[in-house]
């Protein structure tokens, strides 16, 4: 595999490809090992005489990319599920082309651009599917998720190959070189991903955990803030004193946006201000009359229900 690709194609990757990929692997990993706990790292086998044995490989997916190219950008917007027999290196045409069909007809502009899997780094036997796929799209795209956690990193675990055909020895041969990219977002994605963000976590995590990374966050960006400003400030100061150039620039920069401070505080900020926090207390207060409502009515239901069961054995009429 060469280091980087040479072809000078520009990649904007979505976020919800990444999002499909990761749900797959992990339903199909809940589906091969589903004793395990998904929080814990650690593969155990089935004892001996159990039915199954649980394997300590974790399980690959194998799925379509789909998108739209412009010229050199290629912009990868979606993505659907392949099956695939590792044993036989054979993709199953019928389902492919039935899926392709079907997308189609929601989205006629995009096209299948290439395919996904899972794994630390591409592999050999990767490329009969990538060959598997040229006669849809001559020049296939590779889209590897690593779903080994690694706390250090601090990029995506997504690479991105095209195919290039190198002199090896002699012989001709396609190997899959790494291309660098971008994530883009629409406005429906971004409001997506924040929702999925902030979902409570299914392992029993609580609202104070919560709370708790959140105001981590907060104080992890105040303080990186912090040590900018103090940055900033000490290269004032020493410009102030003579001890570096001063350079007018950078000066009219730092005005710029000092002048901003102060619109904070104008009346006209102060009212929109209050309008928006009354109208969010108005809606939360609405909210809560509506689960009062729909309590009260659930209350009268049963209550109704009850009442009528009594009475019938008792021969009287509700009356409600």
């Amino acid at each position: 595999m060469a280091s980087s690709s040479s072809s000078g194609l520009t990649f904007k990757l979505h976020p919800l490809v990444i999002v499909n990929i990761s749900d797959h692997y992990t339903r199909v990993k809940s589906q091969m090992n589903p004793t395990l706990a998904p929080s814990h790292g650690n593969n155990a086998a089935a004892p001996n005489g159990a039915d199954g044995v649980v394997s300590t490989l974790p399980p690959r997916v194998y799925g379509c990319v789909i998108g739209v190219q412009k010229g050199r950008t290629v912009e990868i917007f979606n993505s659907f599920e392949l099956l695939y027999d590792p044993s036989t290196h054979s993709l199953d045409r019928t389902f492919l082309e039935k899926k392709q069909e079907l997308y189609k007809k929601v989205f006629p502009h995009f096209y299948i651009l290439g395919w996904y899997s899972t794994g630390s780094d591409a592999e050999e036997s990767d490329m009969h599917i990538h060959k598997a796929l040229m006669d849809i799209n001559e020049s296939p795209v590779y889209v590897l998720l690593n779903p080994s956690i690694n706390h250090s990193q601090k990029d995506l675990p997504v690479s991105i190959y095209e195919s290039e055909l190198h002199v090896i020895d002699g012989i001709p041969q396609l190997i899959f070189v790494l291309s660098s990219y971008t994530i883009e977002t629409v406005e429906a994605e971004r409001i997506s991903v924040d929702h999925v963000a902030h979902l409570k976590p299914s392992d029993g995590g609580s609202a104070a955990t919560q709370l708790a990374a959140h105001l981590t966050g907060i104080h992890s960006a105040i303080k990186m803030l912090h040590s900018r400003i103090k940055v900033l400030h000490h290269y004032l100061l020493a410009m102030q004193k003579g001890d570096v150039p001063c350079e007018n620039s950078l000066l009219r920069q730092v005005s710029s946006l000092l002048r901003r401070l102060p619109a904070i505080e104008s009346g006209k900020f102060q009212d929109d201000f209050l309008m928006e926090y009354n109208d969010t207390l108005l809606i939360s207060y609405l909210a809560m009359l509506t689960n009062c409502s729909s309590g009260m009515n659930e209350l009268v239901d049963k209550f109704n229900t009850a009442y009528d069961r009594h009475t019938r054995r008792g021969g009287r009429t509700a009356f409600m």
